[in-house]
């Protein structure tokens, strides 16, 4: 950009608003790495995009110039309050991350496999009983919302109703329906409320309880935290815990059901699913409007980004940068190193990254132990910008003989 340049009296780079398929935002996102890494698009109010793998890590690790407190989203959401920790910068974002942390560490989500799979298992066996069905509706959907559920010891019906709401959340935010965005956050806000009450009454243990870990923060004698924060905090990440996984679970199976090669070999050889699925998750990475705001001018490449300006973070794209992963756009079992960004970089990494691991692998195993074949069934219909994955995935599913 030439120096007295602004972007608001150039041409956008592009529009993301657009209809999309399956496959079709990786070819633009191709095209752009090459001609414009760093972009400018006039769409919700105005906002840049980097693209490349490198320009995003540089991004997500300069704490310091980049904050998520002001806009860390594109479009930007009105808020009443902060949400922790995505509404939080360092250092202060510290002292919600310790505490969720300790209860999401792969030692303690671990424990909730058995709940997981038996999940999976209800659910995949009443798809193949009528052959198959909207895989993302029936089964990842509810099952993204049973894990969460049994992470919370809640009731299923209370996590479903959570989804319902956050999906129209999304949907609100993409149409930047002002009262739309209010209503469902006001609604999330009960939600969050409502568990925050349950287990304020109950004697849980800190340890492994995300909201009872909070709450033990509360009390803190040193850097205590607020209740209120504490229901900020759940609101948040109830939200994000349900909405990821059942956006890239959606993508795994249609991948699956193209490749009926790499099927029979996941079933033969089960002990490659791990490497599986983080092939699945580089291709497919779920989200792609994180964004951060800059706190000076600062120049990416040759583009001069704005002090204030909100940067989105376009994930799906840097995991597939030629310039870090070889043959981007092909799974490979044998891709060695894998150092996506699918859970984010930097100070707010994907603090649920170990049990959306766990509850992913669970669900392909359980998927593929439990058929001999999937097989698309129909188009798939893609959520809108904010969640990058299928919100319709029909598929045809045989049961092993």
């Amino acid at each position: 950009m030439h120096p007295d340049q602004t972007p608001t009296d150039r041409r956008s780079d592009w529009d993301p608003r657009g209809p999309e398929t399956f496959d079709s935002s990786h070819p633009v996102y191709t095209e752009m790495r090459g001609r414009c890494p760093v972009a400018w698009s006039d769409a919700f109010g105005g906002f840049w995009s980097v693209l490349k793998y490198d320009d995003i890590v540089r991004v997500t690790e300069d704490a310091d110039g980049f904050i998520t407190s002001v806009q860390n989203t594109v479009p930007g959401i009105p808020r009443a309050e902060r949400r922790p920790p995505l509404h939080i910068d360092p250092p202060e974002h510290r002292l919600y991350r310790e505490p969720l942390n300790q209860v999401f560490r792969k030692s303690v989500v671990s424990r909730l496999e058995p709940d997981f799979r038996r999940h999976a298992g209800e659910l995949i066996d009443k798809m193949l009983e009528q052959g198959g069905g909207d895989f993302s509706r029936e089964f990842a959907l509810p099952y993204a919302a049973g894990c969460f559920a049994a992470m919370l010891d809640l009731p299923l019906e209370l996590m479903l109703r959570t989804r319902e709401i956050g999906v129209r959340y999304s949907f609100a935010i993409q149409d930047m329906d002002r009262e739309g965005i209010r209503a469902a956050s006001e609604e999330l806000y009960v939600v969050a409320g409502e568990i925050f009450e349950q287990v304020k009454a109950e004697d849980r243990d800190p340890g492994t309880d995300m909201v009872a870990s909070l709450l033990a923060k509360t009390r803190d004698p040193g850097e205590p935290i607020t209740e209120r924060s504490v229901v900020s905090t759940i609101r948040q990440i109830i939200v994000a815990a349900t909405g990821a996984p059942h956006a890239v679970l959606g993508s795994c199976a249609v991948h699956l059901s193209r490749d009926v090669a790499l099927q029979d070999r996941l079933r033969a050889e089960p002990d490659l699913l791990p490497a599986a699925l983080e092939e699945l998750l580089r291709l497919y990475s779920p989200y792609r409007v994180f964004a951060r705001t800059a706190t000076r001018d600062v120049t990416i490449r040759d583009r001069e980004i704005k002090e204030g300006q909100a940067v989105a973070l376009i994930f799906p794209s840097g995991n597939r940068d030629e310039e870090h992963f070889t043959d981007p756009h092909t799974f490979r079992l044998d891709r060695r190193p894998n150092r996506h960004i699918a859970f984010g970089k930097g100070a707010h990494t994907c603090v649920a990254a170990p049990m959306a691991r766990v509850e992913l692998r669970v669900a392909l195993e359980e998927l593929l132990k439990r058929t001999a074949r999937i097989e698309p069934a129909g188009d798939v219909e893609m959520f809108n910008w904010l969640e990058f994955g299928p919100v319709s995935t029909p598929l045809s599913m045989t049961a092993l003989s």
